[in-house]
């Protein structure tokens, strides 16, 4: 009988400390299980990564408590931590956090309070009552009339009454108060119509059988499920997933935003039984949190649905994965421990043999090329659903543009025409601008000055609806000045535009549109996504403005026009994914328009017409993308033919952070070997960020594993100023 338990704290750190169980709690902790030690002069969570029957650690401590009395990581999970702890050289605590909401980890949740009346002794107090106390008496009235338990908040509200009337009614004994688990649905008063299955033509069956081979089988060679924009992808997720169902199974399905999330959950409680349907996203309360997961581990819900972090999700007897729009940034973690959802995906797989299924419409070169060298099994849909055809693009020149109207162009003529060809015949549009805010910046036509973000080398955006000036990277604000701040010129004016600017215009030229604007400023609020994309499909909307979180995965059968206003942003970026990034965005983009019976337009509004990406998005060529683009990365040591990795030096002393990393690169040379590309420490892209400045040093390898190693070796061993961070980035999504 293990009679220790070796556990990992919270605390950022890769050692495993032993801790003797008490007798009482032998058959209580697991491995998994979240426990209190004493650590130091305080008790500390932790979670058991082992047991064992002896230790030979000096002075061993007892367990202080049980946070948890079931596991909350089984075996597979844990596995899954360790792994990525190691690829993504962050400490195994880390990654342990990053896989259980912080509401599991503390193992505190709250519970619902019921009351029930003590209805003989309510009934005979009721009279004497109402004369002495009549508000008490109201209240216990109230809850005589229920049929049963009430929750104590229902009670405070039904009965117009205060949380201490209620506890005097408990106190005197005439209402009993008991605690209950809740049972929080983040969709409850939702209404779901029941759909079935659709039928599916020769090409979707077919994936559809390698699906459920894989399933049977318990194949986890991922699927590339390569499928133009409308082709039936989720059908064929839908179904499969069933087949998972059928089975007594559980499924697994990643989303990109939390955007897709709303128009998800709807298909699949459409189709499925609601109750086996569980949403992880971060825009649910803690409590509605905790209750998701909990269900899961249960097995109450057989499915879960949701963004990166949901592929920790402890889903029973998991069968399938799905990651849908696999090629999508958003699955990379900008944060410590920054993991890419799609391919832990993947190595979830592997470890507990389940299938695993991506789908893109324009998948990352990195997952097309495992496709073509046989790491994957590529499966393709070549055509849309009913044989509806692919939305015709129009591309327009704004250099044109401006040489007619010498200024600078928002919505060109034929684009405006286009949208009021679409009022007219009462169907939507959608207008697509990946820049929030009113105008990109502030600038003094007379001194050359920019109002720049206090902490950030960046430019201040300017926000029109509360008059400020905001920095989309650090959030700073300032007021926005009526006169130059640094010449004093009333001239200062504004540069560039936003979704903000767009809304202002197109609310002048079609005055009578039902317009909508979708982007992080406006979609704060918790229920803000399903709202809006619950009035745009009932037709309530005619015009949507947004960014990139109205780009992808919607699929809205009234929208025959898409404009795509400035698809030069993100396109001259210095960075490698620059070309890919603006492909694919113009690509999901145009595939938003004809998915209905009426053939769907797009007008792709540039200033480099002539651009690779543009011109193979304008003729939905990916083939032809992915031959120009892979032989530049081949020629460069770009991924997908090489990994990097990049490491990020940050202090608030610009030359503490430069020192730090000349002596981290140092390091690295005398450690790596010969095989490994090392680059020199320069100041990153955006040098200041949040009023840090950063340096970053650049490695290419092809042993990935064996290099994280190394690196952590290097920074272990060397001690940093307290101001000075230092973090890895393994496979980086951008170098900026």
């Amino acid at each position: 009988m293990p009679h220790y338990a070796r556990v990992v704290t919270d605390d950022p750190t890769n050692k495993e400390l032993d801790y003797l169980v008490p007798a009482q709690w032998e058959n209580k902790v697991h491995v998994g299980s979240r426990v209190k030690v004493p650590l130091r002069s305080r008790n500390s969570f932790a979670t058991v990564v082992e047991l064992v029957g002896e230790s030979t650690a000096p002075g061993i401590k007892t367990l202080a408590g049980l946070a948890s009395e079931e596991p909350v990581l089984d075996s597979t999970l844990l596995r899954l931590v360790r792994w990525m702890a190691d690829y993504y050289c962050c400490p195994l605590s880390t990654a342990i956090r990053c896989a259980l909401p912080q509401v599991i980890r503390s193992g505190g949740f709250k519970r619902e309070r019921w009351l029930s009346v003590n209805r003989p002794a309510a009934q005979e107090i009721l009279a004497q009552l109402a004369k002495r106390a009549p508000r008490q008496a109201e209240v216990l009235q109230v809850a005589l009339d229920q049929p049963g338990p009430i929750r104590w908040t229902d009670l405070v509200g039904l009965a117009a009454t205060t949380d201490r009337t209620v506890k005097h009614l408990v106190n005197q004994g005439w209402l009993a108060l008991s605690f209950e688990n809740a049972e929080r649905d983040p969709y409850r008063g939702e209404d779901y119509v029941r759909t079935e299955p659709l039928s599916l033509n020769p090409g979707q069956s077919k994936i559809l059988t390698i699906a459920t081979r894989a399933v049977d089988r318990g194949e986890s060679k991922p699927i590339l499920l390569h499928g133009i924009t409308g082709s039936g992808k989720t059908e064929i997720y839908l179904q499969a997933i069933q087949h998972c169902l059928d089975l007594g199974r559980g499924a697994l399905v990643l989303v990109p935003e939390i955007s897709l999330t709303p128009q998800t959950v709807e298909r699949f409680k459409s189709r499925f039984p609601r109750d086996l349907i569980a949403v992880l996203h971060s825009h649910l309360s803690a409590g509605e949190r905790h209750d998701e997961w909990h269900r899961l581990r249960r097995g109450a819900a057989r499915v879960a649905i949701g963004a990166r972090s949901a592929v920790f999700a402890p889903v029973q007897d998991l069968a399938l994965i799905v990651v849908d729009e696999e090629h999508e940034s958003s699955y990379k973690q900008e944060e410590t421990p920054r993991y890419h959802g799609r391919d832990l995906a993947v190595v979830r797989g592997q470890i507990q043999g389940c299938a695993v299924l991506l789908g893109s419409a324009t998948p990352s070169l990195e997952s097309y090329h495992n496709a073509r060298t046989g790491k994957y099994e590529l499966a393709r849909l070549t055509a849309r659903v009913d044989d509806r055809q692919l939305p015709l693009i129009r591309v327009i020149d704004l250099r044109q543009e401006f040489a007619k109207t010498r200024h600078p162009t928002i919505l060109s003529r034929r684009l405006t025409a286009a949208v009021e060809d679409r009022l007219q015949k009462q169907e939507q549009s959608i207008l697509f601008l990946n820049r929030r805010g009113f105008a990109s910046s502030l600038l003094c036509a007379k001194c050359g000055f920019v109002c720049e973000c206090a902490n950030c080398s960046i430019p201040l955006t300017f926000h029109l609806a509360e008059n400020r000036l905001k920095c989309h990277l650090c959030g700073y604000q300032a007021v926005a000045p009526k006169k130059c701040p640094n010449c004093a010129d009333p001239g200062i004016r504004y540069s560039g535009y936003g979704t903000e600017k767009v809304v202002e215009l197109v609310q002048k030229i079609f005055p009578t549109a039902r317009i909508s604007r979708m982007d992080a400023d406006s979609m704060s609020r918790k229920d803000a996504y399903r709202h809006t994309l619950g009035a745009f499909r009932s037709g309530k909307i005619d015009i949507l403005i947004g960014t990139q979180m109205i780009a992808k995965g919607l699929d809205f059968p009234k929208v025959t026009l898409v404009g795509i206003i400035n698809a030069d942003i993100g396109l001259h970026i210095p960075d490698f994914r620059a070309g890919e990034r603006t492909f694919q965005l113009l690509t999901q983009v145009a595939g938003r328009a004809g998915r209905g019976e009426t053939p769907g337009e797009v007008f792709v509004q540039t200033a480099t017409p002539f651009s690779p990406s543009i011109q193979f998005a304008r003729h939905h060529d990916f083939e032809g993308f992915w031959e120009q683009e892979s032989e530049f990365r081949e020629r460069c040591d770009y991924p997908p033919f090489n990994h990097l990795v990049l490491v990020h030096v940050k202090s608030e002393h610009q030359r503490r952070a430069e020192f730090t990393a000349e002596t981290i690169h140092r390091r690295l040379n005398e450690k790596i070997e010969a095989t490994v590309i090392l680059h020199p420490p320069v100041p990153a892209q955006i040098e200041r960020i949040k009023g840090f400045y950063r340096y970053h040093i650049l490695l290419r390898t092809r042993s990935t594993t064996k290099l994280s190693r190394t690196i952590r070796e290097v920074i272990d061993g060397l001690s940093f100023p307290e101001d000075v961070q230092v973090n890895v980035d393994v496979d980086p999504y951008q170098l900026l």
